[in-house]
């Protein structure tokens, strides 16, 4: 295998204390970072780089791991402008919305929602994200869930069952018969293709009682659950999640004292999701609550057509650091290492000695320029599986 090394970098986030200043992002300064094959295999100074085939020079600029989006819902037909536009005119945002994206989306054939997918996966690969999750949840009919999984498991391997969305417009006075048919004849058919089951777990979706229902059917399946809780309202969704070992909790912008102590005394992640809130002009998630309480935070786009479409990680983090109380420093860390630790891996949101060769070169000095400079693109490179894609 060839090797590359990327050096005279002025700041090399590695997200491992032990290699840098002992701070959580592992920082280390005038820095390089060896590739071999697909795998990260050296870092330190870059006066101290071993010997490679190639050399790239990161011309006084920070690289960082690649960002990690660990919830987004990209599997749709498409578009509620109209919807956006009255919410922004007034409008309250509730679960309902979903149900249009779902009639574009049954009426859409298998390639153009791939054509869709990519693109918004180019569109996201240009920004920096080289890892994401990605749901169904759009369907609602045993075919169009399982077509949704088989499309989304050609491009990623985190892929996270959703048919709990918000209960099908066929079943909407019978949502019992609905969730049999959820942990039923749709999760056979869509356990094969998937990594993960969800569940909206809110006024409007699923009561605690149905979302347990169905988080416990996929995991007999083999499926590890996740849970969109907490979002609109105060709810069991948490605790839920918390109880059945959930990898992530996402949302989590309602959340009582119970709630943030059982996160904080669990291995399940806080997935905050500002594009969210922005979109809908929401009350914020209380990072700064859930850090100091000692809880695991992930920053994802939760990128989809109805209450957050965007796909850039960094302008999550502008946002997280400008009104949820996060440093930039916290707000790095969470979209890197803290979207792995919302799916459980451990090859990917660093950079370290035996860790996949995903990183992203800036246009800046700094990683804090994410936040210091909102709305400018300044991911300048990107490299997934040792490979330079941008």
């Amino acid at each position: 295998m060839s090797s590359t090394v990327i050096s005279n970098i002025a700041t090399l986030v590695t997200n491992d204390p032990s290699l840098g200043d002992g701070s959580p992002l592992g920082l280390v300064r005038d820095a390089a970072v060896v590739i071999e094959g697909d795998r990260v295999v050296w870092t330190g100074e870059s006066g101290r780089a071993p010997a490679t085939d190639d050399r790239v020079d990161a011309g006084g600029r920070a690289v960082l791991p690649g960002f990690v989006d660990s919830h987004s819902h990209l599997v749709f037909a498409g578009d509620r402008t109209e919807e956006f536009n009255a919410r922004m005119s007034g409008r309250p945002y509730g679960a309902g919305g979903i149900r249009t994206t779902v009639a574009a989306t049954r009426a859409a054939t298998e390639a153009e929602l791939e054509e869709n997918l990519t693109r918004l996966l180019a569109e996201a690969l240009r920004q920096g994200t080289t890892t994401f999750e990605t749901k169904s949840g759009y369907g609602l009919t045993v075919e169009d869930e399982a077509r949704a999984l088989r499309l989304a498991a050609r491009h990623t391997d985190e892929v996270t069952y959703l048919g709990a969305h918000v209960v099908a417009p066929e079943y909407a006075g019978d949502p019992a018969a609905y969730v049999d048919l959820v942990t039923g004849e749709m999760l056979d058919a869509c356990a094969p293709h998937a990594r993960w089951i969800d569940v909206f777990c809110e006024r409007g979706a699923f009561d605690g009682d149905q979302a347990r229902a169905v988080l416990t059917a996929g995991r007999a399946r083999g499926l590890h659950p996740r849970v969109h809780a907490n979002q609109l309202s105060h709810g069991p969704g948490v605790r839920l999640a918390v109880e059945l070992d959930a990898a992530s909790a996402d949302h989590c912008t309602h959340l009582t004292d119970a709630d943030v102590d059982a996160l904080a005394n669990s291995s399940t992640v806080a997935t905050l999701l500002p594009g969210a809130e922005f979109s809908t002009r929401a009350e914020w998630p209380d990072a700064r609550r859930l850090l100091d309480a000692g809880v695991t935070v992930a920053l994802s786009t939760d990128c989809n057509p109805g209450s957050s479409f965007t796909s850039s990680v960094p302008f999550c983090v502008a946002l997280a650091v400008r009104d949820m109380g996060m440093t930039p420093d916290e707000a790095v860390w969470s979209a890197t290492a803290g979207g792995a630790a919302a799916l459980r891996r451990t090859d990917v949101g660093r950079l370290a000695p035996g860790a996949r060769a995903d990183l992203l070169l800036l246009d800046a000095p700094s990683h804090v320029h994410l936040a210091y400079r909102p709305g400018v693109p300044l991911v300048a490179g990107v490299w997934r599986r040792g490979v330079r894609v941008v």
